[in-house]
Protein backbone atom coordinates (compact mmCIF):
# COMPACT_ATOMS: atom_id res chain seq x y z
CA UNK A 1 0.00 0.00 0.00
CA UNK A 2 2.97 2.24 0.44
CA UNK A 3 3.64 2.77 -3.39
CA UNK A 4 -0.52 3.55 -3.27
CA UNK A 5 0.84 6.33 -1.47
CA UNK A 6 3.21 7.29 -3.55
CA UNK A 7 0.68 7.44 -6.47
CA UNK A 8 -1.76 9.62 -4.17
CA UNK A 9 1.42 12.25 -3.04
CA UNK A 10 2.01 12.64 -6.67
CA UNK A 11 -2.09 14.19 -7.48
CA UNK A 12 -2.45 17.78 -7.35
CA UNK A 13 -4.05 17.99 -4.42
CA UNK A 14 -2.18 18.82 -0.54
CA UNK A 15 -4.21 16.05 1.29
CA UNK A 16 -5.71 12.70 0.19
CA UNK A 17 -6.60 9.26 1.39
CA UNK A 18 -8.25 5.95 0.62
CA UNK A 19 -9.26 2.73 1.99
CA UNK A 20 -9.85 -0.44 -0.14
CA UNK A 21 -12.55 -3.31 1.41
CA UNK A 22 -14.30 -4.92 1.89
CA UNK A 23 -11.90 -7.16 3.81
CA UNK A 24 -8.62 -5.21 3.31
CA UNK A 25 -9.04 -2.23 5.15
CA UNK A 26 -6.20 -0.31 4.14
CA UNK A 27 -5.51 3.75 4.25
CA UNK A 28 -2.80 5.55 2.50
CA UNK A 29 -1.68 9.22 1.44
CA UNK A 30 -3.09 11.23 4.59
CA UNK A 31 -4.61 11.81 8.20
CA UNK A 32 -7.97 9.11 7.65
CA UNK A 33 -9.85 10.81 10.67
CA UNK A 34 -9.84 13.93 8.65
CA UNK A 35 -13.44 15.29 8.65
CA UNK A 36 -14.50 16.67 4.91
CA UNK A 37 -17.44 17.28 2.94
CA UNK A 38 -18.34 14.77 1.03
CA UNK A 39 -20.65 16.29 -1.42
CA UNK A 40 -22.74 14.25 -3.63
CA UNK A 41 -21.68 11.00 -1.72
CA UNK A 42 -24.33 11.91 0.37
CA UNK A 43 -26.79 10.46 -2.07
CA UNK A 44 -25.89 6.59 -1.20
CA UNK A 45 -26.05 7.21 2.39
CA UNK A 46 -29.24 8.86 2.07
CA UNK A 47 -30.28 6.63 -0.15
CA UNK A 48 -29.62 3.65 2.52
CA UNK A 49 -31.53 5.38 4.87
CA UNK A 50 -34.64 5.55 2.39
CA UNK A 51 -34.02 1.24 1.83
CA UNK A 52 -34.49 1.21 5.76
CA UNK A 53 -37.63 3.28 5.80
CA UNK A 54 -38.91 0.55 2.91
CA UNK A 55 -38.10 -2.57 4.77
CA UNK A 56 -39.30 -0.88 7.74
CA UNK A 57 -42.55 -0.71 5.42
CA UNK A 58 -42.85 2.92 6.24
CA UNK A 59 -42.10 3.94 2.56
CA UNK A 60 -42.49 2.09 -1.17
CA UNK A 61 -40.85 2.55 -4.31
CA UNK A 62 -43.77 2.82 -6.01
CA UNK A 63 -44.73 5.66 -3.53
CA UNK A 64 -46.22 8.22 -5.14
CA UNK A 65 -43.39 11.49 -4.25
CA UNK A 66 -42.01 14.48 -5.96
CA UNK A 67 -43.62 15.72 -9.24
CA UNK A 68 -46.88 14.46 -10.69
CA UNK A 69 -46.67 11.16 -12.17
CA UNK A 70 -43.00 10.61 -10.19
CA UNK A 71 -42.72 7.83 -7.39
CA UNK A 72 -39.47 7.40 -5.03
CA UNK A 73 -37.96 5.14 -7.61
CA UNK A 74 -37.59 7.65 -10.12
CA UNK A 75 -36.68 9.96 -7.21
CA UNK A 76 -34.04 7.51 -6.35
CA UNK A 77 -32.50 7.08 -10.08
CA UNK A 78 -32.55 10.48 -11.20
CA UNK A 79 -35.68 10.00 -13.90
CA UNK A 80 -38.41 12.24 -11.92
CA UNK A 81 -37.86 14.90 -14.63
CA UNK A 82 -36.64 18.00 -11.75
CA UNK A 83 -33.99 20.33 -12.64
CA UNK A 84 -30.22 19.74 -11.17
CA UNK A 85 -31.14 21.98 -8.38
CA UNK A 86 -34.38 23.88 -9.12
CA UNK A 87 -38.15 22.38 -7.63
CA UNK A 88 -39.52 22.55 -11.16
CA UNK A 89 -39.65 19.72 -13.74
CA UNK A 90 -38.43 20.15 -17.68
CA UNK A 91 -39.76 16.59 -18.85
CA UNK A 92 -42.31 13.72 -17.70
CA UNK A 93 -40.97 11.51 -15.07
CA UNK A 94 -38.75 8.49 -16.67
CA UNK A 95 -37.75 9.81 -20.17
CA UNK A 96 -34.66 11.14 -19.37
CA UNK A 97 -31.81 10.91 -16.77
CA UNK A 98 -31.56 14.52 -15.24
CA UNK A 99 -29.42 14.51 -12.55
CA UNK A 100 -31.26 16.19 -9.78
CA UNK A 101 -30.47 17.52 -6.01
CA UNK A 102 -33.67 18.70 -5.89
CA UNK A 103 -35.11 15.10 -6.55
CA UNK A 104 -33.33 14.15 -3.21
CA UNK A 105 -33.99 16.65 -1.11
CA UNK A 106 -37.93 16.00 -2.13
CA UNK A 107 -37.09 12.44 -1.34
CA UNK A 108 -35.74 13.13 2.20
CA UNK A 109 -39.14 15.23 2.39
CA UNK A 110 -41.10 12.07 1.22
CA UNK A 111 -39.52 9.81 3.84
CA UNK A 112 -39.69 12.59 6.62
CA UNK A 113 -43.51 12.99 6.48
CA UNK A 114 -44.15 9.05 6.01
CA UNK A 115 -41.94 8.47 9.33
CA UNK A 116 -42.86 11.43 11.87
CA UNK A 117 -39.30 12.01 11.68
CA UNK A 118 -36.75 14.56 10.39
CA UNK A 119 -35.10 13.18 7.68
CA UNK A 120 -31.35 14.17 9.55
CA UNK A 121 -32.40 12.25 13.04
CA UNK A 122 -34.01 9.60 10.90
CA UNK A 123 -30.44 9.20 8.98
CA UNK A 124 -29.05 9.43 11.93
CA UNK A 125 -30.84 6.69 13.71
CA UNK A 126 -31.30 4.46 10.35
CA UNK A 127 -28.06 4.35 9.19
CA UNK A 128 -25.09 6.30 11.04
CA UNK A 129 -25.42 4.97 14.24
CA UNK A 130 -25.64 1.41 13.62
CA UNK A 131 -22.86 1.44 11.18
CA UNK A 132 -20.78 3.27 13.72
CA UNK A 133 -19.85 6.26 11.59
CA UNK A 134 -18.50 8.64 14.24
CA UNK A 135 -17.07 11.35 12.28
CA UNK A 136 -20.21 11.19 9.43
CA UNK A 137 -22.74 14.33 9.81
CA UNK A 138 -25.86 15.64 7.69
CA UNK A 139 -25.22 19.47 7.63
CA UNK A 140 -27.47 20.51 5.12
CA UNK A 141 -29.21 19.23 2.02
CA UNK A 142 -29.54 15.36 2.09
CA UNK A 143 -28.06 15.37 -1.48
CA UNK A 144 -25.44 17.07 -0.69
CA UNK A 145 -24.09 18.26 2.73
CA UNK A 146 -22.69 15.41 4.55
CA UNK A 147 -19.59 15.66 6.26
CA UNK A 148 -17.48 12.49 6.93
CA UNK A 149 -14.11 10.41 6.95
CA UNK A 150 -12.59 8.05 4.64
CA UNK A 151 -12.76 5.37 7.79
CA UNK A 152 -16.20 5.94 7.80
CA UNK A 153 -17.16 5.72 4.18
CA UNK A 154 -15.26 2.49 4.04
CA UNK A 155 -18.11 1.32 6.15
CA UNK A 156 -20.47 2.49 4.04
CA UNK A 157 -18.82 0.70 1.19
CA UNK A 158 -18.61 -2.45 3.03
CA UNK A 159 -22.49 -1.80 3.68
CA UNK A 160 -23.14 -1.91 -0.04
CA UNK A 161 -20.75 -5.12 -0.47
CA UNK A 162 -22.00 -7.43 2.63
CA UNK A 163 -25.56 -5.50 4.05
CA UNK A 164 -26.33 -5.73 7.05
CA UNK A 165 -28.78 -2.74 7.15
CA UNK A 166 -31.02 -4.05 4.27
CA UNK A 167 -31.47 -7.21 2.70
CA UNK A 168 -29.33 -8.53 -0.27
CA UNK A 169 -32.23 -8.30 -2.35
CA UNK A 170 -32.67 -5.00 -1.37
CA UNK A 171 -29.06 -4.07 -2.34
CA UNK A 172 -29.55 -5.79 -6.08
CA UNK A 173 -32.39 -3.58 -6.54
CA UNK A 174 -30.44 -0.56 -5.58
CA UNK A 175 -27.57 -1.70 -8.15
CA UNK A 176 -29.55 -2.63 -10.80
CA UNK A 177 -30.63 -0.65 -14.09
CA UNK A 178 -33.35 1.61 -13.45
CA UNK A 179 -35.58 2.47 -15.96
CA UNK A 180 -32.84 1.20 -18.98
CA UNK A 181 -32.06 2.97 -21.61
CA UNK A 182 -32.58 6.37 -20.14
CA UNK A 183 -30.33 9.39 -21.98
CA UNK A 184 -28.36 11.76 -19.87
CA UNK A 185 -25.35 13.70 -18.27
CA UNK A 186 -23.16 12.74 -15.56
CA UNK A 187 -22.55 16.51 -14.45
CA UNK A 188 -18.52 17.43 -15.42
CA UNK A 189 -18.06 14.16 -17.15
CA UNK A 190 -20.10 14.20 -19.72
CA UNK A 191 -23.40 12.70 -21.78
CA UNK A 192 -24.24 9.22 -22.21
CA UNK A 193 -26.83 6.92 -24.35
CA UNK A 194 -27.76 5.29 -22.42
CA UNK A 195 -26.70 6.75 -18.97
CA UNK A 196 -27.61 3.60 -16.56
CA UNK A 197 -27.74 4.42 -12.63
CA UNK A 198 -29.27 2.26 -9.84
CA UNK A 199 -31.22 3.75 -6.54
CA UNK A 200 -29.12 6.12 -5.13
CA UNK A 201 -26.12 4.58 -7.18
CA UNK A 202 -24.78 5.42 -10.48
CA UNK A 203 -23.72 2.29 -12.50
CA UNK A 204 -20.90 2.63 -14.34
CA UNK A 205 -21.76 0.61 -17.72
CA UNK A 206 -20.31 0.98 -21.44
CA UNK A 207 -19.55 4.82 -20.38
CA UNK A 208 -16.07 6.45 -21.54
CA UNK A 209 -14.12 8.62 -20.01
CA UNK A 210 -15.78 7.78 -16.68
CA UNK A 211 -14.21 8.87 -13.38
CA UNK A 212 -13.84 4.80 -12.09
CA UNK A 213 -11.49 2.87 -13.70
CA UNK A 214 -11.20 0.78 -17.35
CA UNK A 215 -10.63 -2.05 -15.78
CA UNK A 216 -13.97 -1.79 -13.65
CA UNK A 217 -17.01 -4.05 -14.55
CA UNK A 218 -19.92 -2.71 -16.11
CA UNK A 219 -22.11 -3.58 -13.24
CA UNK A 220 -19.34 -1.24 -10.93
CA UNK A 221 -21.95 1.23 -8.78
CA UNK A 222 -20.98 4.08 -6.34
CA UNK A 223 -21.35 7.82 -6.18
CA UNK A 224 -18.39 10.76 -6.67
CA UNK A 225 -18.45 14.16 -5.38
CA UNK A 226 -17.72 17.58 -6.08
CA UNK A 227 -15.96 18.21 -3.14
CA UNK A 228 -13.01 15.73 -4.73
CA UNK A 229 -14.31 12.51 -3.36
CA UNK A 230 -15.75 8.93 -4.45
CA UNK A 231 -16.90 5.16 -3.36
CA UNK A 232 -17.39 2.66 -5.62
CA UNK A 233 -17.81 -0.86 -5.63
CA UNK A 234 -17.47 -3.83 -8.40
CA UNK A 235 -19.04 -6.86 -7.30
CA UNK A 236 -17.40 -9.01 -9.81
CA UNK A 237 -14.08 -7.69 -8.80
CA UNK A 238 -15.24 -7.98 -4.85
CA UNK A 239 -13.52 -4.56 -4.37
CA UNK A 240 -14.58 -1.64 -3.00
CA UNK A 241 -12.62 1.96 -3.24
CA UNK A 242 -13.14 5.04 -1.23
CA UNK A 243 -11.15 8.14 -1.30
CA UNK A 244 -11.89 11.68 0.34
CA UNK A 245 -9.29 14.59 -0.97
CA UNK A 246 -9.08 18.34 -0.39
CA UNK A 247 -9.28 19.74 -3.48
CA UNK A 248 -13.00 19.99 -5.38
CA UNK A 249 -13.47 17.38 -8.61
CA UNK A 250 -12.20 19.18 -11.79
CA UNK A 251 -10.16 17.54 -14.55
CA UNK A 252 -7.16 16.73 -12.34
CA UNK A 253 -9.97 13.50 -11.24
CA UNK A 254 -10.76 12.01 -14.34
CA UNK A 255 -7.21 11.82 -14.96
CA UNK A 256 -5.90 10.69 -11.65
CA UNK A 257 -8.78 8.64 -10.10
CA UNK A 258 -8.89 5.97 -13.25
CA UNK A 259 -5.24 5.27 -12.46
CA UNK A 260 -5.79 4.75 -9.52
CA UNK A 261 -8.84 1.71 -9.67
CA UNK A 262 -7.27 0.45 -12.24
CA UNK A 263 -4.22 -0.11 -9.92
CA UNK A 264 -6.18 -1.34 -7.41
CA UNK A 265 -8.14 -3.86 -9.27
CA UNK A 266 -4.91 -5.52 -10.03
CA UNK A 267 -3.58 -5.73 -6.64
CA UNK A 268 -7.41 -6.87 -4.93
CA UNK A 269 -9.21 -8.33 -7.25
CA UNK A 270 -10.69 -11.21 -6.20
CA UNK A 271 -9.36 -13.55 -9.19
CA UNK A 272 -5.94 -11.32 -9.22
CA UNK A 273 -4.18 -14.00 -7.48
Amino acid sequence: MDDLGTLLNSWPVTAATIAVGPDTRLASGGDTSAVRRIASVTKPITALAVFVAIEEGSVALDDQAGPSGSTVRHLLAHASGLLFDEHRTVTAPGRRRIYSNAGFEQLADHVAAATGIPFAEYLNEAVIQPLELQSTELRGSPAKDMWSTVEDLSRVAHEFMRPRLISTETLAEAASEQFPGLRGTVPGVGSFDPNPWGLGVEIRGEKQPHWTGTENSQVTFGHFGGSGSFLWVDPIASVALVELADRDFGPWALEVWPTLSNEVLRRYAADSA
